[in-house]
């Protein structure tokens, strides 16, 4: 839902929202783009508040049910302003979902098992990407006009809405960091955070959590040359990553009519899907990241240049099939 409600422009977009808010030139891109300052402004921020509470089932549900409701807002946005603000807010509470995944997941689970379980959790988003074409295209065929409101408006309202139904559902699911999941035993509980501390004490520069405060691990990781170039790395794959948005439009320029368009872009994510379980499964199988993960890259830039070198359908299509699972 995290992935569904950020995408959901590029299918709005589809339904009519630019011609209907009057959007000009690049306002569309900025609108896009805007998101992801709101999304760089409280990630970091987001799991030091995390950490300092240590539930991120609680935590994670009211970040759910707030982004829930700001993208349930946008269908009632009637401006270029309005729907910038919108959007950079949408990022700033997203934020908070990913990163606090990850911290959970990296709470629970050693370095060696961690491989297939991101990857279970980021097919999500693979799969998110793989129906919102289909979900749109539904919207669109059977809603629009509905109530006075064009289709791209029902889209933010039905996926907005139903992020908050589901939110409700994840803070029963969901569970918190080991030390104050309640349905633990304490020996079970001291054998999840041995697991831990066994994991790290390999490493020259590990600190156990409860002899540092929040602004000290903060400060660790600013020294670490390892997360410096990560960050690069991100970037890079969030730039990449970024193409979420436009994708129905690229389909779109191969001149198919729009229920078509939304239906085309399902097979890319599926695929993505398959290849991003068969990867994390066999980098975790041989203990090895960085040639599946630089393979995985080499693929997405060839379909990047197969899609922007030429216009024909099959070529572009086949671009498109290698370029989403290799991100």
């Amino acid at each position: 839902m995290n992935y569904l409600d950020r995408n959901a422009i590029g299918a709005a977009r589809l339904g009519g929202l630019e011609e209907d808010l009057g959007l000009k030139g690049n306002e569309f891109q900025t609108a896009v783009s805007v998101l992801f300052v709101g999304y760089v402004l409280m990630q970091v921020p987001s799991n030091m508040l995390l950490n300092k509470i240590g539930k991120p089932a609680s935590y994670l549900t009211a970040c759910m049910i707030g982004w829930g409701v700001l993208c349930a807002s946008t269908g009632a946005v009637h401006s270029f302003g309005a729907l910038t603000a919108v959007r950079f807010l949408l990022g700033f509470v997203e934020a908070t979902f990913y990163p606090g995944a990850m911290a959970t997941l990296s709470a629970w689970y050693v370095r060696k098992e961690l491989g297939v379980r991101t990857a279970i959790f980021y097919s999500g988003s693979l799969i998110s990407g793989a129906f919102s074409g289909l979900i749109a295209a539904g919207i669109i065929d059977g809603m629009n006009g509905v109530g006075g409101l064009l289709a791209w408006r029902w889209i933010f309202i039905l996926e907005g809405s139903a992020t908050v139904v589901i939110a409700f559902c994840c803070y029963w699911i969901l569970p918190e960091f080991p030390a104050t999941t309640k349905w633990l035993t304490e020996e079970e509980r001291a054998i999840a955070l041995w697991r831990m501390e066994v994991d790290a004490a390999g490493e020259q520069d590990w600190t156990a959590g409860d002899q540092q405060s929040l602004f000290h691990a903060f400060k660790l990781l600013l020294q670490d040359p390892k997360n410096w170039i990560l960050i690069v790395v991100c970037y890079g794959a969030a730039s990449a990553i970024a193409i979420n948005s436009f994708f129905p439009t690229i389909v779109k320029s191969m001149g198919k009519d729009r229920i078509t368009t939304l239906l085309l872009t399902a097979p890319p994510y599926l695929l993505a899907c398959v290849v991003c379980a068969v990867v994390a499964w066999n980098a975790d199988r041989v203990q090895e990241r960085f040639w599946h993960t630089s393979l995985s890259i080499a693929c997405a830039l060839a379909g990047f240049i197969i899609s922007a070198s030429t216009t024909g359908i099959g070529p572009r299509y086949f671009g498109a099939m290698i370029m989403l699972p290799g991100i």
